[in-house]
């Protein structure tokens, strides 16, 4: 992502390559602590968060319906930011499709490659079932329900491995194509970042160019089995037809990842509007090939 030398680090997490790299820093060893940091959240996210792990906090929970549970404040802060995207979305969004997705074949754990039932059914449940109490703590599930998190969790780890490499100034993290960036690269420029074309995976559509911020992808082309994409309609429970790929620039990377998964859902006629009411920037590419963009992007454009 830049030119010069930086210090780099690479794992395995989420099911995708995560990079980290600090350019030109000026103690290694300090930024080597704080990488390792950084990479401590990605594991910690996917510990608590992880629907296909029988023993995540999020599977205990959702295996809990009708009365409050206890959570810990990640998991807290990840459903109630799954919440406000469905709220804004009118629903486009919502985090209590997992079952839908189970039964569509998407219940293979990426940590063991082997495919598993939660046991929970497919019904028609909205994030309305889902009952959040700051203040106490808690999360109820009004029926059995069996969350997912995915265009949550993943953003979520970037911010906060973002906040631990906040005091070295400038860094980019780079998880399968989500980008969270601060300062500038090892050349001294603003890092460039670049928006992939989902119908030609070795050529891009745009590059993004900035300072601080995030720019994160959600597309019909990063999970499938036989019966389609994973970005489902929360309605009729089948894969959203519209859109082919939508990229987000946000101030953070769970707005952006979320966002983007809602505009997608949203469908091309609605996805512009709906990411300038958040006050955020994208670019729809749609299934028939055409650009689609909201008038501030262009601001962002290398």
């Amino acid at each position: 992502m830049s030119d010069g030398w930086s210090y780099l680090q690479t794992r395995i997490y989420m099911d995708t390559l995560v990079t980290i790299e600090v350019p030109r820093p000026a103690d290694c060893d300090r930024a080597a602590g704080l990488v390792e940091n950084a990479f401590g959240w990605f594991a910690e996210v996917e510990r608590v968060c992880n629907r296909f792990d029988g023993a995540s906090e999020l599977r205990r929970l959702c295996e809990t319906a009708g009365r409050p549970v206890p959570v810990t404040p990640l998991l807290l802060r990840a459903i109630e930011m799954a919440l406000e995207v469905a709220r804004d979305s009118g629903g486009a969004f919502d985090p209590t499709v997992g079952a839908a997705m189970e039964a569509r074949g998407f219940n293979r754990s990426y940590l063991t490659g082997t495919a598993g039932s939660s046991g929970i059914a497919v019904s028609d449940t909205t994030y309305r079932d889902v009952i959040l109490d700051p203040v106490a703590g808690t999360v109820m599930l009004r029926q059995p329900l069996l969350l997912d998190l995915g265009a949550i969790a993943k953003g979520f780890a970037i911010d906060l491995a973002g906040a631990e490499l906040a005091p070295l100034g400038n860094f980019a993290i780079n998880a399968g194509g989500d980008v969270l960036v601060r300062g500038r690269n090892a050349a001294g420029a603003p890092w460039q970042v670049g928006i992939k074309d989902p119908r030609r995976p070795d050529q891009l559509l745009s590059v993004v160019s900035l300072t601080e911020g995030a720019v994160c992808t959600s597309g019909d082309y990063e999970r499938r089995t036989e019966s389609g994409h994973h970005l489902l309609e929360p309605g009729s429970q089948a894969p959203a037809a519209s859109l082919a790929s939508v990229t987000v620039v946000a101030p953070s990377a769970m707005l952006a990842d979320a966002l983007s998964t809602a505009a997608f859902v949203l469908g091309a006629e609605n996805a512009s509007q709906f990411l300038q009411r958040q006050g955020v920037e994208g670019l729809m590419f749609t299934s028939d090939g055409r650009l689609i963009s909201t008038p501030g992007l262009a601001t962002y454009l290398a």
